[in-house]
């Protein structure tokens, strides 16, 4: 089973919620591997696979990594490397989920629309792989015109929107972050699954499953 991942723009808190979501399928029993098929702006020993195998011990994949922070396609450009194709990319995800019995994360890019190649996005990966698709969504002033763009995009490109989760909740959230919550599955008609503390991504292995387990984030999407 493969679930894609992605956010209603960068650091919106997209790794950290790719994490909690293997840590509680693995605590409930399920065999979880992540893949992120392209990695930009990070040294060898860092970056977004690396930092979900630290807090949950999960098995993580990466495809190629680009040497400036930047959009994939940008940074491979800059460096004059080639990013993998789209069929290339998929039949590396289809591989990895057939090598285990569970559920293969698949996180992408920045935002819905960030051009991995300048062919295709993680729209693209999702609408050939008929994946679902969790939306990792910030949840301050502003968050529900970004959230129900990209909703309404992924629908449009009829890749199903399986749930919302919220990137980072600060232990304090002010009025609009409150209004917000309750307004996000309205204006998207998506279930508003769960919101990760703010600082979660500090937390150690044992702490972190712990706070995901009581996030209440349900089974994996069919």
């Amino acid at each position: 089973m493969i679930v894609v991942v992605t956010g209603t723009n960068t650091d919106v808190g997209k790794t950290i919620a790719t994490a909690a979501f293997a840590a509680a399928w693995q605590d409930a029993g399920l065999s979880v591997r992540v893949a992120k098929p392209l990695q930009t702006g990070e040294p060898e020993g860092s970056g977004d696979a690396n930092t979900v195998a630290r807090l949950t011990g999960v098995r993580t994949h990466e495809l190629a990594r680009f040497p400036e922070p930047l959009a994939p396609n940008l940074s491979a450009r800059r460096a004059d490397m080639q990013v993998p194709s789209l069929q290339a990319v998929c039949e590396w995800i289809l591989n990895l989920d057939a090598s285990h019995d569970g559920v293969t994360l698949v996180e992408g890019a920045g935002g819905l629309l960030v051009r991995l190649a300048d062919e295709y996005t993680i729209a693209e990966i999702a609408a050939e792989l008929r994946a679902p698709l969790v939306v990792v969504t910030s949840l301050g002033l502003g968050s529900l015109n970004a959230a129900e763009l990209t909703v309404r995009e992924a629908q449009r490109r009829d890749v199903r929107v399986a749930g919302l989760i919220g990137g980072s909740l600060p232990a304090e959230p002010d009025l609009a972050t409150r209004l917000n919550l309750e307004e996000l599955p309205v204006v998207t008609g998506v279930d508003l699954w769960a919101n990760i503390p703010a600082g979660a991504g500090s937390l150690g292995p044992a702490e972190f499953t712990e706070m995901a387990r009581t996030l209440g984030i349900p089974a994996p999407p069919c």
